[in-house]
Protein backbone atom coordinates (compact mmCIF):
# COMPACT_ATOMS: atom_id res chain seq x y z
CA UNK A 1 0.00 0.00 0.00
CA UNK A 2 0.85 3.81 -0.65
CA UNK A 3 1.24 5.67 3.12
CA UNK A 4 2.33 9.32 3.49
CA UNK A 5 3.69 10.91 6.91
CA UNK A 6 4.91 14.80 7.13
CA UNK A 7 6.99 16.40 9.46
CA UNK A 8 4.94 19.84 9.71
CA UNK A 9 7.24 22.77 11.27
CA UNK A 10 3.80 23.98 13.16
CA UNK A 11 2.68 27.80 13.14
CA UNK A 12 3.37 28.34 17.02
CA UNK A 13 1.44 30.73 19.42
CA UNK A 14 3.76 33.55 20.62
CA UNK A 15 2.31 33.02 23.85
CA UNK A 16 1.05 29.80 24.66
CA UNK A 17 0.29 30.66 28.45
CA UNK A 18 -1.91 33.77 27.39
CA UNK A 19 -5.83 32.98 27.76
CA UNK A 20 -7.33 33.75 24.66
CA UNK A 21 -11.08 32.87 23.06
CA UNK A 22 -12.16 30.02 20.48
CA UNK A 23 -11.91 32.39 17.79
CA UNK A 24 -8.40 32.74 18.46
CA UNK A 25 -7.49 29.87 19.14
CA UNK A 26 -9.71 28.65 15.53
CA UNK A 27 -7.37 31.14 13.73
CA UNK A 28 -4.09 29.79 15.09
CA UNK A 29 -4.89 26.67 14.47
CA UNK A 30 -6.75 27.35 11.17
CA UNK A 31 -2.98 27.86 9.67
CA UNK A 32 -1.51 24.48 10.66
CA UNK A 33 -5.17 23.37 9.05
CA UNK A 34 -4.41 25.11 5.67
CA UNK A 35 -0.99 23.37 5.75
CA UNK A 36 -2.31 19.75 6.32
CA UNK A 37 -5.14 20.16 3.40
CA UNK A 38 -2.25 20.89 0.79
CA UNK A 39 -0.58 18.17 2.20
CA UNK A 40 -3.02 15.79 1.98
CA UNK A 41 -4.10 16.79 -1.96
CA UNK A 42 -0.29 16.05 -2.61
CA UNK A 43 -0.20 13.01 -0.64
CA UNK A 44 -3.60 11.74 -2.59
CA UNK A 45 -1.85 13.04 -5.89
CA UNK A 46 0.73 10.54 -5.07
CA UNK A 47 -1.78 7.60 -4.83
CA UNK A 48 -1.55 7.61 -0.86
CA UNK A 49 -4.07 5.94 0.64
CA UNK A 50 -3.30 7.23 4.52
CA UNK A 51 -1.59 10.22 5.97
CA UNK A 52 -0.34 11.02 9.64
CA UNK A 53 0.40 14.10 11.06
CA UNK A 54 2.37 14.73 14.11
CA UNK A 55 1.84 15.29 17.59
CA UNK A 56 0.74 18.94 18.42
CA UNK A 57 1.00 19.97 15.26
CA UNK A 58 -2.30 21.75 15.12
CA UNK A 59 -2.16 23.62 18.53
CA UNK A 60 1.66 23.69 19.47
CA UNK A 61 2.77 23.03 23.11
CA UNK A 62 3.66 24.55 25.63
CA UNK A 63 0.05 25.42 27.10
CA UNK A 64 -0.95 25.91 30.86
CA UNK A 65 -4.38 23.48 31.86
CA UNK A 66 -6.66 26.78 31.61
CA UNK A 67 -4.77 28.60 27.87
CA UNK A 68 -5.26 25.40 25.95
CA UNK A 69 -8.65 25.03 26.91
CA UNK A 70 -9.72 27.42 23.86
CA UNK A 71 -8.00 25.32 21.40
CA UNK A 72 -10.00 21.97 22.58
CA UNK A 73 -12.26 20.35 20.76
CA UNK A 74 -15.09 18.27 22.26
CA UNK A 75 -14.95 14.66 21.60
CA UNK A 76 -16.92 11.43 22.68
CA UNK A 77 -14.44 8.87 23.24
CA UNK A 78 -16.51 5.57 22.47
CA UNK A 79 -16.44 2.99 20.06
CA UNK A 80 -20.69 3.32 19.44
CA UNK A 81 -20.93 6.89 18.05
CA UNK A 82 -21.15 6.81 14.45
CA UNK A 83 -20.22 10.20 13.24
CA UNK A 84 -19.05 11.43 10.13
CA UNK A 85 -18.01 15.39 11.30
CA UNK A 86 -17.71 16.53 7.72
CA UNK A 87 -21.46 15.38 7.02
CA UNK A 88 -22.87 15.62 10.23
CA UNK A 89 -21.05 19.26 12.00
CA UNK A 90 -24.33 20.14 13.79
CA UNK A 91 -23.90 17.19 16.08
CA UNK A 92 -21.77 18.33 18.65
CA UNK A 93 -20.50 21.93 19.42
CA UNK A 94 -16.67 22.57 19.53
CA UNK A 95 -15.95 20.62 16.75
CA UNK A 96 -14.37 22.66 13.87
CA UNK A 97 -10.91 21.10 13.74
CA UNK A 98 -12.44 17.30 13.51
CA UNK A 99 -14.85 18.60 10.69
CA UNK A 100 -12.16 20.05 9.18
CA UNK A 101 -9.79 16.90 9.47
CA UNK A 102 -12.95 14.73 8.44
CA UNK A 103 -13.89 16.52 5.71
CA UNK A 104 -10.10 16.27 4.39
CA UNK A 105 -9.98 12.76 4.23
CA UNK A 106 -13.48 12.85 2.35
CA UNK A 107 -12.61 14.87 -0.55
CA UNK A 108 -9.67 13.47 -1.14
CA UNK A 109 -10.53 9.87 -0.45
CA UNK A 110 -7.89 8.87 2.29
CA UNK A 111 -7.26 7.95 5.31
CA UNK A 112 -5.97 10.44 7.91
CA UNK A 113 -4.88 9.93 11.39
CA UNK A 114 -4.14 13.53 13.25
CA UNK A 115 -3.54 14.66 16.53
CA UNK A 116 -5.45 17.22 18.71
CA UNK A 117 -6.48 18.51 22.52
CA UNK A 118 -10.11 17.05 23.55
CA UNK A 119 -11.94 17.55 26.08
CA UNK A 120 -14.85 15.97 27.69
CA UNK A 121 -16.90 17.00 30.69
CA UNK A 122 -17.41 14.69 33.83
CA UNK A 123 -19.05 14.17 37.10
CA UNK A 124 -17.64 14.92 40.62
CA UNK A 125 -19.19 11.44 41.24
CA UNK A 126 -16.27 10.21 38.76
CA UNK A 127 -12.89 9.73 41.39
CA UNK A 128 -10.57 10.58 38.48
CA UNK A 129 -12.46 14.14 37.59
CA UNK A 130 -10.19 16.85 37.45
CA UNK A 131 -11.25 20.12 40.08
CA UNK A 132 -12.69 22.06 37.29
CA UNK A 133 -15.28 19.22 35.89
CA UNK A 134 -13.84 18.59 32.35
CA UNK A 135 -10.88 15.77 30.84
CA UNK A 136 -8.11 17.14 28.77
CA UNK A 137 -6.97 14.65 26.19
CA UNK A 138 -4.00 14.48 24.35
CA UNK A 139 -5.94 12.60 21.53
CA UNK A 140 -5.10 10.89 17.83
CA UNK A 141 -7.96 10.57 15.41
CA UNK A 142 -8.22 8.18 12.56
CA UNK A 143 -10.33 9.30 9.86
CA UNK A 144 -11.65 6.72 6.89
CA UNK A 145 -11.71 7.57 3.52
CA UNK A 146 -15.12 8.49 3.64
CA UNK A 147 -14.87 10.96 6.33
CA UNK A 148 -15.97 8.94 9.29
CA UNK A 149 -14.35 8.95 12.44
CA UNK A 150 -12.87 5.58 13.33
CA UNK A 151 -10.72 5.37 15.95
CA UNK A 152 -9.64 8.31 18.99
CA UNK A 153 -6.85 7.44 21.07
CA UNK A 154 -5.82 9.55 24.42
CA UNK A 155 -2.18 9.56 25.02
CA UNK A 156 -1.42 7.29 27.88
CA UNK A 157 2.23 8.64 28.93
CA UNK A 158 2.65 11.64 29.05
CA UNK A 159 5.93 14.01 28.98
CA UNK A 160 5.63 16.94 30.97
CA UNK A 161 2.25 17.80 29.51
CA UNK A 162 1.26 19.95 32.54
CA UNK A 163 -2.14 20.97 30.16
CA UNK A 164 -3.39 17.30 29.76
CA UNK A 165 -4.70 14.44 31.96
CA UNK A 166 -3.66 10.75 31.87
CA UNK A 167 -6.81 8.55 30.64
CA UNK A 168 -7.74 6.68 33.60
CA UNK A 169 -7.22 3.17 31.92
CA UNK A 170 -5.17 2.40 28.29
CA UNK A 171 -7.01 2.99 25.53
CA UNK A 172 -6.02 -0.33 22.78
CA UNK A 173 -7.13 1.74 19.50
CA UNK A 174 -7.36 0.17 16.02
CA UNK A 175 -8.97 0.82 12.52
CA UNK A 176 -9.73 -1.39 9.77
CA UNK A 177 -8.49 -0.64 6.02
CA UNK A 178 -9.16 -2.18 2.96
CA UNK A 179 -5.91 -2.06 1.71
CA UNK A 180 -3.37 -3.25 4.80
CA UNK A 181 -5.82 -4.53 7.34
CA UNK A 182 -5.88 -3.24 11.15
CA UNK A 183 -4.08 -0.72 12.35
CA UNK A 184 -3.04 0.76 15.93
CA UNK A 185 -2.05 3.87 17.00
CA UNK A 186 -0.02 5.51 20.02
CA UNK A 187 1.80 8.57 20.56
CA UNK A 188 5.40 9.74 21.09
CA UNK A 189 6.66 9.05 24.56
CA UNK A 190 4.07 6.05 24.84
CA UNK A 191 6.73 3.52 22.19
CA UNK A 192 8.96 3.63 25.35
CA UNK A 193 6.21 1.72 27.55
CA UNK A 194 4.69 -1.46 27.76
CA UNK A 195 1.22 0.31 28.15
CA UNK A 196 -0.43 0.94 26.06
CA UNK A 197 1.53 0.35 22.90
CA UNK A 198 3.71 -3.20 23.21
CA UNK A 199 0.86 -4.63 24.93
CA UNK A 200 -1.57 -3.46 21.93
CA UNK A 201 0.79 -5.03 19.57
CA UNK A 202 1.08 -7.87 21.32
CA UNK A 203 -2.15 -8.79 22.24
CA UNK A 204 -3.98 -7.72 18.85
CA UNK A 205 -0.71 -9.53 17.09
CA UNK A 206 -0.91 -5.95 14.66
CA UNK A 207 1.56 -5.40 11.72
CA UNK A 208 0.95 -1.65 11.60
CA UNK A 209 0.83 1.24 13.55
CA UNK A 210 0.47 5.17 13.06
CA UNK A 211 2.34 6.96 14.96
CA UNK A 212 2.23 11.16 15.68
CA UNK A 213 4.98 12.11 18.00
CA UNK A 214 6.81 15.27 18.56
CA UNK A 215 10.09 14.06 19.70
CA UNK A 216 13.51 15.62 20.82
CA UNK A 217 16.52 13.75 19.69
CA UNK A 218 18.35 12.80 22.37
CA UNK A 219 21.87 10.99 20.78
CA UNK A 220 23.08 8.51 20.83
CA UNK A 221 20.45 5.86 21.97
CA UNK A 222 17.40 7.67 21.44
CA UNK A 223 17.01 9.58 17.98
CA UNK A 224 13.77 9.43 16.52
CA UNK A 225 14.76 7.75 13.21
CA UNK A 226 17.21 5.46 15.63
CA UNK A 227 14.20 4.31 17.93
CA UNK A 228 11.16 4.09 15.49
CA UNK A 229 13.42 2.34 13.01
CA UNK A 230 14.36 -0.13 16.21
CA UNK A 231 10.69 -0.50 17.57
CA UNK A 232 9.51 -1.48 13.98
CA UNK A 233 12.36 -4.35 13.34
CA UNK A 234 11.75 -5.23 17.00
CA UNK A 235 7.80 -6.06 16.56
CA UNK A 236 8.52 -6.63 12.78
CA UNK A 237 5.78 -4.42 12.08
CA UNK A 238 5.49 -1.14 9.68
CA UNK A 239 5.46 2.33 11.40
CA UNK A 240 3.98 5.44 9.81
CA UNK A 241 5.94 8.13 11.99
CA UNK A 242 5.44 11.49 11.51
CA UNK A 243 7.09 14.16 14.00
CA UNK A 244 6.87 17.63 14.17
CA UNK A 245 9.65 19.55 12.67
CA UNK A 246 10.87 22.23 15.41
CA UNK A 247 15.11 21.82 15.24
CA UNK A 248 15.57 24.34 17.20
CA UNK A 249 14.19 22.32 19.72
CA UNK A 250 15.41 19.49 18.56
CA UNK A 251 12.62 18.14 17.29
CA UNK A 252 13.07 16.47 13.85
CA UNK A 253 12.80 12.55 12.52
CA UNK A 254 9.75 11.42 10.67
CA UNK A 255 9.36 7.73 8.37
CA UNK A 256 8.12 5.28 6.79
CA UNK A 257 9.04 2.05 8.25
CA UNK A 258 9.40 -1.86 7.37
CA UNK A 259 10.96 -4.49 9.48
CA UNK A 260 13.62 -4.33 6.54
CA UNK A 261 13.78 -0.69 5.19
CA UNK A 262 13.43 2.69 6.12
CA UNK A 263 11.80 5.67 4.16
CA UNK A 264 13.50 8.66 6.74
CA UNK A 265 13.85 12.38 7.27
CA UNK A 266 15.99 14.03 9.59
CA UNK A 267 16.98 17.31 8.98
CA UNK A 268 18.07 20.09 12.11
CA UNK A 269 19.56 22.79 9.43
CA UNK A 270 16.56 23.99 7.55
CA UNK A 271 12.94 24.72 8.38
CA UNK A 272 9.42 24.30 6.79
CA UNK A 273 7.93 20.75 6.31
CA UNK A 274 8.31 17.54 4.58
CA UNK A 275 6.05 14.91 3.21
CA UNK A 276 7.22 11.66 2.65
CA UNK A 277 5.28 9.14 0.41
CA UNK A 278 5.95 5.43 -0.24
CA UNK A 279 4.63 2.24 -1.45
CA UNK A 280 5.89 -0.59 1.13
CA UNK A 281 4.28 -4.54 1.75
CA UNK A 282 1.43 -5.40 3.62
CA UNK A 283 3.19 -7.55 6.57
CA UNK A 284 0.64 -10.86 7.54
CA UNK A 285 2.82 -13.06 8.54
CA UNK A 286 5.90 -13.25 10.97
CA UNK A 287 8.99 -13.81 9.33
CA UNK A 288 11.51 -15.31 11.73
CA UNK A 289 14.61 -13.09 12.51
CA UNK A 290 17.85 -14.18 10.77
CA UNK A 291 19.71 -16.10 13.11
CA UNK A 292 23.31 -17.37 12.14
CA UNK A 293 25.99 -19.14 14.38
CA UNK A 294 26.55 -17.98 17.80
CA UNK A 295 29.93 -15.68 17.84
CA UNK A 296 32.41 -16.91 20.11
CA UNK A 297 32.71 -15.81 23.64
CA UNK A 298 35.86 -13.93 24.35
CA UNK A 299 38.72 -15.42 25.65
CA UNK A 300 41.36 -14.09 28.17
CA UNK A 301 44.56 -15.06 26.81
CA UNK A 302 46.10 -14.62 30.37
CA UNK A 303 48.83 -12.35 30.09
CA UNK A 304 47.55 -9.90 27.13
CA UNK A 305 46.66 -6.20 28.88
CA UNK A 306 43.31 -5.81 28.93
CA UNK A 307 41.79 -2.55 27.83
CA UNK A 308 40.84 -0.08 31.06
CA UNK A 309 37.12 0.37 32.35
CA UNK A 310 36.10 3.39 32.88
CA UNK A 311 32.88 5.62 33.83
CA UNK A 312 31.19 8.20 32.39
CA UNK A 313 28.08 9.58 31.88
CA UNK A 314 25.45 9.06 28.31
CA UNK A 315 21.97 9.92 28.29
CA UNK A 316 21.61 10.65 31.82
CA UNK A 317 22.83 7.13 33.13
CA UNK A 318 26.11 5.80 34.55
CA UNK A 319 27.55 3.51 31.62
CA UNK A 320 30.36 1.24 32.25
CA UNK A 321 32.67 1.67 29.27
CA UNK A 322 35.97 -0.20 27.70
CA UNK A 323 37.39 2.01 25.43
CA UNK A 324 37.25 0.00 21.44
CA UNK A 325 40.82 0.26 20.42
CA UNK A 326 43.52 -1.00 17.12
CA UNK A 327 42.02 -2.13 14.24
CA UNK A 328 40.26 -5.24 15.39
CA UNK A 329 40.06 -6.76 18.87
CA UNK A 330 37.33 -8.46 21.46
CA UNK A 331 36.29 -6.62 24.27
CA UNK A 332 33.83 -7.15 26.90
CA UNK A 333 32.22 -5.14 29.88
CA UNK A 334 29.62 -5.94 32.67
CA UNK A 335 27.13 -3.75 35.00
CA UNK A 336 24.79 -5.23 37.64
CA UNK A 337 23.59 -8.59 35.73
CA UNK A 338 24.18 -7.93 32.14
CA UNK A 339 27.59 -8.59 30.11
CA UNK A 340 27.80 -7.41 26.65
CA UNK A 341 30.83 -8.20 24.64
CA UNK A 342 32.04 -6.88 21.48
CA UNK A 343 34.23 -8.51 18.31
CA UNK A 344 35.20 -5.51 15.86
CA UNK A 345 36.62 -5.14 12.85
CA UNK A 346 37.43 -2.27 10.87
CA UNK A 347 37.18 -1.61 7.39
CA UNK A 348 38.46 2.06 7.12
CA UNK A 349 40.39 2.79 10.54
CA UNK A 350 40.39 6.11 11.62
CA UNK A 351 41.49 7.34 15.32
CA UNK A 352 38.08 8.20 16.23
CA UNK A 353 37.28 6.93 19.87
CA UNK A 354 35.05 4.31 20.08
CA UNK A 355 34.04 2.66 23.45
CA UNK A 356 31.32 0.11 24.36
CA UNK A 357 28.81 0.93 26.68
CA UNK A 358 27.10 -0.88 29.45
CA UNK A 359 23.85 -0.01 31.55
CA UNK A 360 21.81 -2.08 33.50
CA UNK A 361 19.16 0.15 35.52
CA UNK A 362 16.76 2.44 36.32
CA UNK A 363 16.73 5.64 34.25
CA UNK A 364 15.31 8.10 36.43
CA UNK A 365 15.64 11.21 34.71
CA UNK A 366 13.15 12.89 32.09
CA UNK A 367 10.44 9.26 32.92
CA UNK A 368 11.70 6.06 34.79
CA UNK A 369 12.42 3.14 32.92
CA UNK A 370 14.46 0.32 33.45
CA UNK A 371 17.21 -0.41 30.93
CA UNK A 372 19.72 -3.26 29.84
CA UNK A 373 21.99 -1.60 26.96
CA UNK A 374 25.09 -2.99 25.31
CA UNK A 375 26.51 -0.09 23.10
CA UNK A 376 28.81 0.91 20.66
CA UNK A 377 29.38 4.55 20.31
CA UNK A 378 31.87 6.65 19.01
CA UNK A 379 32.75 9.16 21.56
CA UNK A 380 32.78 13.27 21.04
CA UNK A 381 36.58 13.77 21.04
CA UNK A 382 40.01 11.23 22.09
CA UNK A 383 39.61 11.42 26.50
CA UNK A 384 37.38 8.65 27.85
CA UNK A 385 34.91 11.78 29.16
CA UNK A 386 33.95 12.12 25.78
CA UNK A 387 32.15 8.85 25.63
CA UNK A 388 28.45 9.28 25.66
CA UNK A 389 28.44 12.75 24.39
CA UNK A 390 25.71 13.44 21.39
CA UNK A 391 27.95 12.75 18.06
CA UNK A 392 26.69 13.55 14.21
CA UNK A 393 29.37 12.36 11.95
CA UNK A 394 31.90 9.74 11.95
CA UNK A 395 34.28 8.41 9.04
CA UNK A 396 35.13 4.82 10.42
CA UNK A 397 33.36 1.63 8.24
CA UNK A 398 33.12 -0.95 11.34
CA UNK A 399 31.79 -4.58 11.29
CA UNK A 400 31.01 -5.82 14.42
CA UNK A 401 29.25 -8.54 16.13
CA UNK A 402 27.63 -7.53 19.58
CA UNK A 403 25.87 -9.48 21.84
CA UNK A 404 24.53 -9.63 25.76
CA UNK A 405 23.33 -11.84 28.54
CA UNK A 406 19.97 -9.61 28.33
CA UNK A 407 17.00 -10.24 31.78
CA UNK A 408 14.47 -9.15 28.98
CA UNK A 409 13.12 -10.38 25.66
CA UNK A 410 12.52 -6.88 24.79
CA UNK A 411 15.48 -5.75 22.57
CA UNK A 412 15.42 -2.86 20.11
CA UNK A 413 18.26 -3.09 17.47
CA UNK A 414 19.98 0.49 16.89
CA UNK A 415 22.42 0.74 13.98
CA UNK A 416 22.89 4.69 13.52
CA UNK A 417 25.37 5.96 10.74
CA UNK A 418 26.86 9.05 10.06
CA UNK A 419 24.75 12.27 9.53
CA UNK A 420 21.87 10.25 10.93
CA UNK A 421 21.20 8.18 8.72
CA UNK A 422 20.14 4.03 9.21
CA UNK A 423 21.72 0.74 8.72
CA UNK A 424 20.14 -2.51 9.15
CA UNK A 425 22.53 -5.72 10.59
CA UNK A 426 22.76 -8.35 8.56
CA UNK A 427 21.96 -10.60 11.48
CA UNK A 428 20.20 -10.45 15.14
CA UNK A 429 18.22 -12.60 17.46
CA UNK A 430 19.17 -15.09 20.41
CA UNK A 431 21.10 -18.01 21.04
CA UNK A 432 21.96 -19.36 24.08
CA UNK A 433 20.74 -16.67 26.03
CA UNK A 434 22.10 -14.09 24.51
CA UNK A 435 20.77 -11.17 22.28
CA UNK A 436 23.05 -10.62 19.47
CA UNK A 437 23.63 -8.51 16.26
CA UNK A 438 26.08 -8.39 13.40
CA UNK A 439 27.03 -6.09 10.40
CA UNK A 440 29.61 -7.49 8.15
CA UNK A 441 30.71 -3.38 7.38
CA UNK A 442 28.43 -0.44 8.01
CA UNK A 443 27.48 1.53 4.86
CA UNK A 444 28.87 4.64 6.53
CA UNK A 445 30.33 5.88 9.58
CA UNK A 446 29.36 4.33 12.60
CA UNK A 447 27.67 6.40 15.13
CA UNK A 448 26.09 4.06 17.18
CA UNK A 449 25.91 0.07 17.28
CA UNK A 450 23.24 -1.13 20.27
CA UNK A 451 21.21 -3.49 21.70
CA UNK A 452 18.60 -1.31 23.95
CA UNK A 453 16.76 -3.93 26.26
CA UNK A 454 13.63 -2.53 28.14
CA UNK A 455 12.53 -4.74 31.59
CA UNK A 456 9.07 -3.23 31.91
CA UNK A 457 8.39 -5.18 34.64
CA UNK A 458 11.01 -3.70 36.91
CA UNK A 459 9.80 0.17 35.59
Amino acid sequence: YVAAVYEHESVLSPNPTALVDRQSALELMGRNLDIYEQQVVAAARQGAQIIVFPEDGIHGFNFTRSSIYPYLDFILHSDFVKWNPCREPYLFNDTEVLQRLSCMALKNKIFLVANLGTKQPCEHTDPHCPLDGRYQFNTNVAFSDDGMLVATYRKHNLYFEYAFDTPPEPDYKMFDTPFAGKFGMFTCFDILFFEPAVNLIRQYNLKQIVYPTAWMNQLPLLAAVEFQQAFATAFNINILAANIHHPILGMSGSGIYTPVKSFIYHNMESYGGKLIVAEIPVITTDFKTKLKKTPGRVSGKGNEQLPPLFYAEMMYDNFTFVPVWGEKGEVQACANTLCCYLHYWRAVFTDELYALGVFDGLHTVHGTYYVQACALVKCGGLSFSTCGQEVTDATSLTGFQLWGNMSTPYIFPLLLTSGITLDFPDHMGWKNNHYFMSKNRTSSGLLTAALYGRWYEKD
